[in-house]
This record gives structure tokens, sequence and C-alpha cells, in this order.
């Protein structure tokens, strides 16, 4: 092994556990799991390590970044896998980004190159020759940049969604699949019924509550209640009665040893197959805001959960009606609805170059509207600028310029990464990560 490599797989292990030693303390098996998981692949590597590219992009020059476009709501964790579908507040059913743990304000081309990477990464996977790989990543590009315009000429169109009357191809079929998801068959696959009530189903990823966990977190789902704004609360007496809470754990690569419940509230009446499925999950540090040094957002969250939360309404428009957030033993949690309509976008029979400009045409389009448009109820006041335009202003009238910039950066990341993941493999096993040790 190389001195620089040897360097490099030392940024690797340091970024890693300084992001997640207190989950690794704390769980050292959803760790262990985790990291086994980013093993076997570039690309899972990639997913589980926001934290490594933010170490990178502290020492890079962004020539796209002002005193504007480098204070802008970004996803954070922007990658091929993070869409799929959602019921809006408005009871329409979406295709758009998903994930919002790590969200938060900074650089937006930080978006676009982590999502240039990801697509580099996975068009190795799928065996694509360079030429091809750019072409789509300037497909994905040039969309976001069309769709950017379209905001700055219309700046009060918060309209635009990926719906099921305005969709083909794969997209359209998520969503298709998502509008055949019913709440009954959801409650049925968690819950059973017992003397005539539904409960919560133990074992497995589900755990009991001893008493004083249980009140403790009813306290903090009451404090959770003031938190849904006023034109999305609902009015029934009855609708956010619990019934029952569950403590959780098996999450995926991202949220590996975050302390999670489930919990079964009435829903709009006493029927059965009305109940609600509601998530609370701890809020994880965003990776992003480990390398952004701005007192103003720091000081303007007062927690992870709440930074998870209004990082959502700025991104999302008509967020879950049950999206909030609360503290367990004063660390944040959010909530948000366990719906059955979430359906996320399957990369793998989507394979050949032709099928995949579309959906590329179609993710760009709502990377920007994540970047240009927010919900009505998002506390806008760190971001008080039109996005749009400085977007706008700093991509300039050199378009092809800044697309081969960003794709450059893609490719030129997507081998890095798969240089880590080699690197990662070889530290996991020989033991640098002692509190989830492969041996």
């Amino acid at each position: 092994m190389t001195a620089t490599r040897s360097k490099r797989e030392g940024l690797i292990v340091d970024s890693l556990i300084e992001a997640f030693e207190p989950l690794m303390k704390a769980d050292p098996d959803a760790f262990r799991t985790k990291f086994r998981k980013m093993a076997s692949d570039p690309f899972a590597f990639y997913r589980g390590s926001a934290c490594l590219f933010y170490a990178d992009m502290a020492d890079l020059k962004d020539k796209y970044a002002d005193d504007r476009t480098s204070k802008i709501w970004i996803h954070g964790d922007l990658h091929a896998e993070n869409f799929g579908t959602y019921m809006n507040s408005e009871g329409i059913l979406v295709f758009d980004v998903n994930d919002f743990d790590e969200a938060y304000v900074g650089h937006f081309s930080w978006d676009l190159r982590r999502f240039l990477a990801s697509l580099a990464l996975m068009g190795w996977q799928k065996a694509l020759p360079d030429d091809k790989v750019r072409e789509l990543s300037a497909t994905y590009l040039k969309a976001y940049v069309d769709q950017v315009g379209h905001y700055v000429d219309e700046p009060h169109d918060h309209a635009y969604a990926l719906r099921l009357d305005n969709t083909h191809g794969a997209i359209h079929e998520v969503l298709r699949a998502a509008r055949m998801a019913t709440r009954v068959e959801l409650l049925e696959s968690v819950t059973e019924i017992v003397d005539f009530d539904r409960r919560l189903r133990r074992g497995g990823t589900s755990r009991e509550l001893s008493k004083t966990e249980r009140k403790k977190v009813e306290r903090a789902y009451k404090r959770y209640l003031t938190s849904i704004p006023a034109a999305k609360r609902e009015q029934h007496d009855v609708f956010y009665d619990v019934k029952d809470i569950v403590g959780k754990k098996g999450f995926g690569i991202g949220s590996a040893g975050l302390p999670a419940y489930t919990i079964l509230i009435e829903g709009y009446n006493q029927a059965l197959e009305n109940d609600v499925l509601l998530t609370m999950k701890q809020g994880n540090i965003a990776a992003a805001s480990r390398v952004l040094q701005n007192s103003e957002v720091e000081a303007f969250f007062e927690h992870e959960g709440h930074r998870t939360v209004v990082s959502q309404r700025a991104l999302q428009v008509h967020t879950d009606s049950f999206l909030g957030h609360t503290t367990v033993d004063g660390v944040g949690f959010v909530v948000s609805e366990m719906s059955p309509y979430e359906a996320d976008l399957d990369w793998g029979e989507i394979t050949e170059p032709d099928e995949m400009a579309p959906v590329l045409d179609s993710l760009g389009r709502a990377t920007a509207k994540i970047h240009c448009v927010s919900d009505d109820d998002s506390e806008e006041s760190l971001v008080d600028f039109s996005t749009e335009h400085a977007i706008a202003d700093a991509i300039g009238d050199d378009v092809a310029a800044f697309v081969e910039d960003l794709v450059d950066f893609g490719l030129g990341y997507a081998i890095k990464a798969r240089k880590d993941h080699a690197s990662f493999v070889d530290a996991f096993r020989s033991g640098a990560f002692d509190l989830v040790s492969a041996t």
C-alpha cells in the first residue's frame, strides 16, 4: 500500500468514526451490519459514507458557490436511489426526492455532484461506457437547468410535480404500483387483532417497552402534536389517540443504530381499517453540517429532529401531514407517517441508456424543484432570497461549461469512490473500526 493510499484510508476511517462513534458505541451490532452492507459494493459504500463525501467537499473550490448559492436548502444525500413516491397532504400521489435525514443549508452544486457521482457508479455497475454515462449525466443536468429557468420565469408556480397524469415509463410504473397499495395491507403486516382491537406485533425488529420508557415516549408524542402546522392538523377528537407503541430496530444503511419507535393511533374513526402508523426516529447529525461553519444556521435549529423537519418542509411541496418533531431525553426525533403509498424507484430493470434518459430528465427537474420551491408551511427565514435567480446567475449563460464541469466531477469522483470502497473493506477486515470489528 502506497503512502498516498494509506493517507486516504486514514481519512476514510477517521471520517466514519467521527460521524458515527456515539452510535457505534450505542449499538455495535447495527453498525457491524451497516458496514457489511457498505462492503458489498461501491454504490452501497457511497450511500453509507456521506460524511466522507463532505470531507472532500470541504477541500473543493466550488466555482458555483457565492454568498447566496452556498446557502440553499439542499437534500444533503442526493443519490440515484433516493427517489420514490409519497402521498402528499393534498391527497395527490407524487414521485419526488425522498429521505431527508441529511438535509441542510449548503452549496446547491453539492446535491448535483453527489447525484452525478452516484449515477457514474451505477453506470459502472451496469457496464455502461463512459461516453454513455456522460450523455446521461448531461441529460440530468440540462433538465435541472431548464427547470430552474422555468422557476425564474414563473416564480409562483408551485404546482409542478411528477404525478400519475403527467408521467410515463419507469416513473409512471412506480406511481401505479404505489397506488395499488392499501392501508389495510400495511396494517395487517405489522399489527394483529387482540380482543377486538388492533395492536402492534412484537418480536423480530419490534420490542416491548417498559412502563417507564412507554410513558417517556407518550410524553414525547404529546410534544410532537404541537409541531404539526395548524393547517395540517386533523380536528377529529379521536384521531391522534394512541393505541399502542413498540420500540423499533433494523433500519437501512443510512439510519443504522438510531433509536426509533412505531406508534399506532386511532385515525379518522374507531373502525379498525382506519388506524394510522407513525414512526418516531432519532434525528442524525447532517453530514454537510460537519464542514460548514455557519453559526446562524446552527442556531436556527432546536435539535436534529427539528432540523430534519424544517429542511423537509423547505424542500418538499405539500409534505406529509403527520410530519413533525419532538424530543426524548432532550434528543431530537422526527415523526412521520408509515405510509403504504411509498415505493422507491428500482433501477434493477432500467438497464439501457434509452430507458434511463427519460427517467434522468425527470429526476433533474425534481431536483430543481426542491432547490427552488418549498412547502407553504416551511420556515423560510434562513433562506430569504429567490433561490432560482441565485442558481441561474451562478450557472450563467455558458450552460455547456457548467454541464461539462459537473459531469467531469461525477465520473472522477466515482473512480475515487470505487477505490475508497476497496480501502474501506480492507480497513474493516483488518479491525480498523474496533467498536464494530469485522473479526
